[in-house]
């Protein structure tokens, strides 16, 4: 289940509650007049279920509410309420298959956008990718790749794409660009500095590295390792399943590819520096195909689940993440979608 707080305009109060009282999966309706003080208006709380998310999410936002008020909305752990129960009966599918586009647009939005602390971990990353690439350590390449921060621009990519929105989709390119241009020529920096205090050769770069090899050497298996990789990271990206981002991100040559171009390009080897971006391409590729599909496969599946359910089907290009069934979820994460004058939300920014 989901709880949303509704700030409501006392003019929009009656409009909200008939969308309320019409969607199917709403429950556990409380109204506290005049509670709210900027925005001014009434308190609306409610819970729904994650198969309806979508559904009431999109017959609230026609209401002006997201423009003139605000929705919040938490994930809830525990519910014991036979209302909840008869809730998620009533309403078409399951939690587990449900795409709430809200959430997931939310999610790579915060992911995809070029900051400090994305170009801080990406660049660590690298250099610490770049240290494992040189020792032939599988050790620093892989707590490398789980450093990486580039599966949210790539994730932002695949869902912008899905919805049709340059603006989304060129924030994300944006941060993938940017993003290791400038990892790699501070890495080609770090490279140098390290041969020069004697921590890093030539020698060493050169020599037959066995356990990192494979890094600037692609093939037609990374490009498979990366779809697959792909598919495990959206499907994990929208069932909420966080913790198995790690597993998709250890399992992509990314940001090692990234390193060992950057270390080639200082020490002017270009078969291993053309090697590695081709490494770096390819992988990138993999994910985005692999994550592009496996959006449009989940969004027609649960179409067809919410027809043959006689619920209406889900608003393509809104936002939408999977939830586990059952209605006992607490609170754990709170997602507010207010807009500023001329906006609807945050969807797609």
């Amino acid at each position: 289940m989901l709880h949303l707080r509704l700030i409501v305009p006392v003019d929009l109060r009656d409009s909200v509650l008939k969308r309320l009282d019409a969607s199917v999966g709403v429950t556990h309706v409380v109204l506290l007049p005049d509670a709210a003080v900027r925005p001014a208006g009434d308190v609306v709380l409610c819970d729904v279920a994650r198969e309806s998310a979508d559904e009431v999410l999109a017959a609230l936002r026609e209401t002006g509410l997201t423009e003139r008020g605000a929705i919040d909305v938490d994930e809830i752990e525990l519910t014991l309420s036979a209302a909840a129960d008869e809730a998620e009966r009533l309403a078409p599918g399951e939690g587990a298959d449900a795409l709430v586009w809200e959430a997931v647009s939310e999610i790579t939005h915060e992911e995809s956008t070029l900051t400090g602390v994305y170009l801080a971990f990406l660049t660590v990353a690298t250099m610490l990718a770049a240290c494992g690439a040189v020792l032939d350590s599988a050790i620093l390449v892989v707590g490398a790749m789980a450093v990486g921060p580039e599966f949210g621009p790539l994730a932002g990519l695949c869902v912008a794409l899905v919805q049709r929105r340059p603006g989304p989709a060129l924030r994300s390119l944006n941060a993938l660009v940017a993003g290791f241009a400038v990892a790699m020529a501070l890495t080609v920096g770090f490279s140098l500095l390290m041969d020069g205090l004697g921590l890093f050769s030539r020698g060493q770069f050169d020599a037959v590295r066995p356990n990192t090899s494979f890094i600037w050497q692609p093939d037609a298996t990374s490009f498979v390792v990366a779809f697959l990789a792909g598919i495990a990271g959206l499907l994990s990206l929208t069932s909420s399943k966080a913790g198995m981002l790690v597993g998709v991100a250890i399992s992509v040559t990314t940001v090692p590819a990234a390193a060992n171009a950057a270390v080639g390009l200082g020490y002017g080897d270009l078969r291993q520096f053309w090697g590695s971006s081709m490494q770096l391409l390819l992988n990138m590729a993999g994910i985005v195909v692999a994550g592009v599909l496996t959006l449009l496969v989940q969004q027609g599946a649960w179409r067809l689940i919410r027809r043959g359910g006689g619920g209406q089907p889900p608003a393509c290009g809104r936002a939408r993440a999977p939830a586990r069934r059952g209605g006992r979820r607490g609170a754990r994460s709170s997602r507010e979608l207010r807009a500023p004058p001329g906006r609807s939300g945050r969807v797609g920014r």
